[in-house]
């Protein structure tokens, strides 16, 4: 049995044993049995990552979370009457930013896996605190935070007044990202998942040099002419992601399978997002145009 689903009935057993404990002593309330249950998930995780920024507990990063719907909700209200706000000189200097971040994650992704000879079709989650392993948990946290980072891009678009950026596939994909990838670092800091980090930290090295490009001036739209591509190319990723994870489900790989599942249902639903994105961004202009 895997790791994940060891530690995972180990809190259960646990949580039952000391719910029926409650229970005979008749102390047992609905408030108890929750926490004891949340106690559980915290000292079940990866020990080697749970000293680390924002992954013991999945409160902080809730609270991010709950900070940045209630950004969506009041920002464009208080920028109602204010006119945009001139961002130019940090947009270039956050976007340039992020396209080294996503290179040097690219880079550590790339190289632990090569290193440790991971498998691409199966790879278990390595939790020694060998130099490569750390090297591996290190990378997949700072692709964790590389996340969090990104929700600048919803405030940006706020104090610039592009409220049409706020899409339910903008926001769908920023606040869940944060939650997936605080539980890969906190249960499954490697192994297969590195390959999602991977493919996606290249995908955005693509993105975050577009807009750093486009945020130089309208002087630049002359050489902006991938915008589709770019869009082709993330579509791309998450059918290699549903493709790759559908065939670790079907076979005997000692990762996660309940993790699996996730991230099948999660990259299904970005595919169907991002198609019809593409299709009212390029398919349905061009048929108006025409």
């Amino acid at each position: 049995m895997v790791r994940w689903f060891a530690t995972i009935r180990s809190a259960i057993c646990a949580f039952r044993s000391m719910s029926a404990a409650y229970e005979r002593l008749g102390m047992a309330t609905t408030w108890q049995k929750i926490l004891l249950f949340y106690q559980g998930v915290l000292d079940n995780g990866d020990k080697r990552t749970d000293s680390w920024l924002l992954v013991y507990s999945p409160v902080p990063i809730t609270c991010i979370f709950l900070c940045y719907l209630l950004l969506i909700w009041v920002g464009p209200k208080l920028m109602a009457q204010r006119q945009p706000v001139n961002l130019k000189p940090v947009l270039i200097m956050y976007n340039f930013a992020m396209v080294c971040l996503s290179a040097y994650m690219f880079y550590e992704f790339t190289a632990s896996s090569w290193l440790a000879n991971y498998s691409i079709l199966c790879q278990p989650v390595d939790y020694n605190t060998s130099p490569l392993a750390m090297r591996m948990a290190k990378v997949c946290w700072w692709f964790y935070f590389s996340k969090v980072i990104e929700l600048s891009d919803t405030l940006f678009f706020i104090l610039r007044k592009k409220n049409s950026q706020l899409t339910f596939l903008h926001v769908y994909h920023h606040g869940t990202m944060i939650f997936n990838w605080w539980a890969g670092v906190k249960y499954v800091a490697g192994g297969q998942s590195f390959l999602i980090g991977l493919i996606n930290s290249l995908v955005h090295v693509v993105m975050y040099l577009y807009y750093g490009l486009a945020a130089m001036g309208p002087h630049m739209q002359q050489y902006l002419w991938w915008k589709r591509y770019l869009t082709s190319l993330q579509l791309l990723q998450f059918f290699i992601v549903t493709i790759h994870t559908s065939y670790n489900l079907f076979t005997d790989c000692d990762f996660p399978d309940s993790m699996n599942a996730v991230v099948f249902a999660y990259s299904l639903s970005l595919i169907v997002l991002f198609r019809n994105f593409y299709y009212q961004s390029y398919l349905t202009k061009k048929s108006k145009q025409t």
